[in-house]
C-alpha cells in the first residue's frame, strides 16, 4: 500500500487528468478531504448516495457537473501532494476515520470497525511479528499449498521459523488448479480477493480461475515460497507422540513411497471445498458418455453440438450454464432448489488501465476503493440476516430488511425472466435470501431463456447408457453428464490425525460434526492449527482472504509465544472450546440458516450449522487478533506450567 510518507514522484498532469475521468467518485471523496483537510467536500453537494445493492457506485450518485468538480478538485490536490504540501490528514483515525469511512459508503458504520479499518488502511501500524532465533530442532509442517498454505508459509519465512509445505498436486492455488470448469472464477471482487502484502493489478472487477491461478503462482515465485514446498505429496496420517511433544506426519510421494516427517507443529491448511460430492446414482457406469463432477473437468472437452446435463444450481452449475449454452446443442439444467441471484454490472467488467495507474500513484486511493468493497461485501447485510421473533411473515423472510432484499431480488428475476411465467415459477425461490450463499448474475438468467436450454426441476433418479432419468419416471437423452453437486465440507480434515491418548480427530468429528475454537484448534490435539477449519466460512458474503490473514496472525502469535516462553505445547482448554462452540451455535439459532424449512450444505445431517461463521469479519478479526494463553494448557519439557501474571509479553 502507498505511504505518503514516501519519496514524492512526479505526477504527469495529463494522465492524472485522464484517468480521474474514470475514478469511482465514492472513492475519491474521502481521500480528498484527506489530502486538503477541505470538510466542504463531506456536505452536500458532494456527499456521495449509497450504493444500489453492491454495485460500485461508480458516479456516486451525484450529478455530472458535481461529479467533474470533485474530479477537479482532486486532480489539483494530487499535483500539490506530488509537488510536496504535506497531507492534511496522513493518518485518519477513530471517529475521524469512521466519518470518512460514511462518508465513502453513504452509511452509518458501527464504531467497532474503527480498528480493523485503521489497520487495515495503513493508517495504524499493524504489530508486526519479530524475527525469532529460532534453534534448528524447531519444524512445522504445513499441509496444502493453497492461499491459506502459502499464508502460512510466507509469515512462518517471515519471523525465520523452519518448515515444510506438503502439496498433493503438481504446483501451488489448491482450488483455483483444481477446478478448470467453462466460466471458472471468483465470486468476490478482485481487490478484495487479494493477499493484504500481495495486490495485483486485475484485469477484470471479478477474476477467472485462470487469473487466479496466475496470482496464486506468481505469490509463490515472489517470495520464494516453492523452496519449501514437496509437489505430489499427499499426507496419508499424522500422530502426536505426547512423550515427545511432537507431531509424526506420514506422507506419499506420487510413486507411493511413504515417508515420516517430524514436526514440533502442525498447520492443516487442506480447505473445505476440495474433494468433491458424487451422488450414488443408479446407472452412472452404465452412461456411454463422458460423466464427471465439475471439479474435475476433463482437458480438451468439446461440447459443440453435444446434449449436456447438468445436474445442480449452485454456484458452479451458475458459472457452467452461461459458459456453455451457446457452445451446446441442447442443456438441461437439474434444479434441486432454486437459488437467490444478486444483478452486479462489474461481473465481466475489464479494470480500466487508468484505475490501475490510479491505484499505484494516486494517494490513498487503493485503500479507500478496497475499504469499500469491503464493507458492501463483508459485513454491511449481517445484521439483516437475523431473525425477528416479532416478524409476521416468517414463511418468506426473517424481519423488515430482509423483506426488502426478498422484494428487490424478486423484482430483479422477474425482470430478468419476463415473458416466461414457467422459469419465474421454477426460478423463484420460497425461502429467504441469504438463506443459501447469494450468487451473482453472469447471465444465468439470459442462459434460461436461451431456446436449447430447459431448467428441470425433477430430482435426477438414474443415469441410462445414454440419458437421465427424473424421479417421475422421464428419460431424457445425454451425451455428456456433468455433477456439479457441491463439495464433502463437513469435515475439512481427510487424513487421520491421532492426539493425545490415542484419540482420532476423526472419531471425535463424525462424518460432518467438526468443531474446533475460533476454528483453528482443537481440545486434545496440541500444537495442532486449522486454516479454513470448522465454521470459518463466509456465509454472507465477504473475501476469504481476511479470515486466512486473520487466522494465520493468531497462529504466529501462538508460535512466537512458544519459542519466547519456551513452550514446548500447548492445547485448548476444553472448556473453552465448549464454550465458544455453544455460544457459535446460539449465534446460528439466531439466524437465517437454521431459520423454518432451510436446507443448505451449511449444516450437518442433524441441522447443525458446521462450516459456515455465525460472527462478522469485524468480530473474527478481534478474536483472533492476540493469543490468550489462559486458553490453553501449557508445557515446558513435558511439564505442565502456569503462566506468570506479567511476562511483559503482548497477549
Amino acid at each position: 500500500m502507498m505511504s505518503v510518507t514516501e519519496a514524492r514522484t512526479h505526477i504527469d498532469p495529463v494522465v492524472l487528468h485522464e484517468a480521474l475521468a474514470v475514478a469511482n467518485i465514492p472513492t475519491l471523496v474521502p481521500l480528498l478531504v484527506q489530502l486538503t483537510g477541505d470538510r466542504k467536500w463531506t456536505r452536500p453537494p458532494y456527499r456521495p448516495t449509497r450504493a444500489r445493492g453492491t454495485d460500485d457506485h461508480d458516479d456516486g450518485g451525484l450529478p455530472p457537473v458535481v461529479q467533474q468538480e470533485i474530479r477537479l478538485a482532486v486532480e489539483q490536490a494530487v499535483l500539490d501532494w506530488a509537488a510536496g504540501a504535506p497531507v492534511a490528514m496522513p493518518a485518519p483515525t477513530g471517529r475521524q476515520l469512521l466519518e470518512l469511512l460514511e462518508l465513502c459508503v453513504a452509511e452509518e458504520v458501527p464504531e467497532d470497525f474503527e480498528a480493523m479499518t485503521a489497520e487495515q488502511m495503513g493508517f495504524r501500524p499493524k504489530p508486526a511479528p519479530v524475527p525469532i532465533a529460532v534453534g534448528g530442532e524447531f519444524h512445522v509442517v504445513v499441509i496444502g499449498a493453497g492461499i491459506s498454505g502459502m499464508t502460512a508459509s510466507k509469515y512462518l519465512r517471515d519471523i525465520g521459523i523452519a518448515h515444510t509445505v506438503v502439496e498433493k498436486n503438481a504446483n501451488v492455488g489448491g482450488t483455483w488448479i483444481e477446478n478448470r470448469y467453462p466460466g471458472c472464477g471468483v465470486d468476490t471482487p478482485s481487490h478484495l480477493y487479494s493477499l493484504s502484502f500481495f495486490p495485483r493489478a486485475w484485469s477484470t472487477y471479478f477474476g477467472k480461475r485462470s487469473e487466479l491461478e496466475e496470482y496464486l503462482d506468481g505469490l509463490a515465485t515472489h517470495f520464494d515460497l516453492r523452496r519449501n514446498i514437496r509437489f505430489q505429496t499427499t499426507a496419508v496420517a499424522a500422530s502426536w507422540d505426547d512423550d515427545a511433544e511432537l507431531w509424526t506426519v506420514i506422507v506419499r510421494d506420487a510413486a507411493g513411497a511413504e515417508e515420516a516427517l517430524t514436526a514440533n507443529v502442525l498447520i492443516s491448511a487442506v480447505g473445505q471445498l476440495n474433494v468433491p460430492k458424487i451422488p450414488q446414482l443408479e446407472g452412472m457406469k452404465q452412461f456411454k458418455g463422458p460423466v464427471f463432477h465439475s471439479a474435475r473437468w476433463p482437458d480438451g472437452l468439446d461440447l459443440t453440438g453435444k446434449r449436456v446435463a447438468v445436474i445442480g444450481t449452485g454456484a458452479s452449475a451458475m458459472q457452467i450454464v452461461p459458459a456453455i449454452a451457446d457452445v451446446v446443442g441442447a442443456l438441461d439444467v437439474y434444479q434441486r432448489s432454486p437459488q437467490w441471484v444478486s444483478p452486479n454490472s462489474n461481473y465481466f467488467r475489464p479494470v480500466d488501465g487508468r484505475v490501475h495507474w490510479l491505484m499505484d500513484k494516486v494517494p490513498f486511493y487503493r485503500a479507500w476503493y478496497r475499504s469499500k468493497l469491503a464493507w458492501a461485501y463483508n459485513d454491511r447485510i449481517h445484521a439483516s440476516l437475523q431473525k425477528d421473533p416479532a416478524w409476521a411473515y416468517p414463511e418468506r423472510s426473517l424481519n423488515a430488511v430482509n423483506d426488502a432484499h426478498r422484494k428487490f431480488f424478486t423484482a430483479y428475476l422477474m425482470g430478468e425472466l419476463e415473458g416466461r411465467p414457467d422459469l419465474v415459477e421454477k426460478a423463484l425461490p420460497s425461502y429467504p435470501p441469504f438463506g443459501k450463499r447469494m450468487l451473482l448474475d453472469n447471465g444465468w438468467f439470459a442462459a434460461l431463456k436461451k431456446p436449447q436450454v430447459e431448467l428441470i426441476t425433477a430430482g435426477v433418479a438414474a443415469l441410462t447408457e445414454t440419458g437421465v432419468v427424473t424421479v417421475d419416471g422421464e428419460e431424457r437423452p445425454a451425451d455428456v453428464v456433468v455433477l456439479a453437486t457441491g463439495f464433502e465440507a463437513h469435515n475439512p480434515v481427510r487424513y487421520q490425525v491421532t492426539g493425545i491418548d490415542g484419540q482420532v480427530l476423526q472419531d471425535l468429528w463424525g462424518a460432518d460434526d467438526a468443531r474446533a475454537y475460533l476454528g483453528i484448534t482443537a481440545p486434545g490435539f496440541p500444537n495442532l492449527f486449522f486454516m479454513y477449519g470448522p465454521n470459518t466460512n463466509l456465509g454472507h458474503g465477504g473475501s476469504f482472504i481476511y479470515l486466512a490473514e486473520s487466522q494465520i496472525n493468531y497462529i504466529i502469535d501462538a508460535l512466537q509465544h512458544m519459542l519466547r516462553e519456551g513452550i514446548s505445547s500447548l492445547v485448548c482448554r476444553p472448556e473453552v472450546s465448549d464454550r465458544y462452540n455453544q455460544e457459535l451455535d446460539e449465534a446460528h439459532q439466531r439466524m437465517v440458516w437454521t431459520h423454518q424449512g432451510m436446507d443448505t450444505w451449511y449444516r450437518n445431517s442433524k441441522g447443525r450449522v458446521v462450516t459456515a461463521m455465525p460472527w462478522r469479519v469485524v468480530d473474527y478479526w478481534t478474536m483472533t487478533r492476540s493469543v490468550d494463553l489462559d486458553d490453553y494448557v501449557l508445557r515446558k519439557n513435558g511439564r505442565i506450567v502456569q503462566r506468570p501474571e506479567s511476562d511483559g509479553l503482548p497477549t
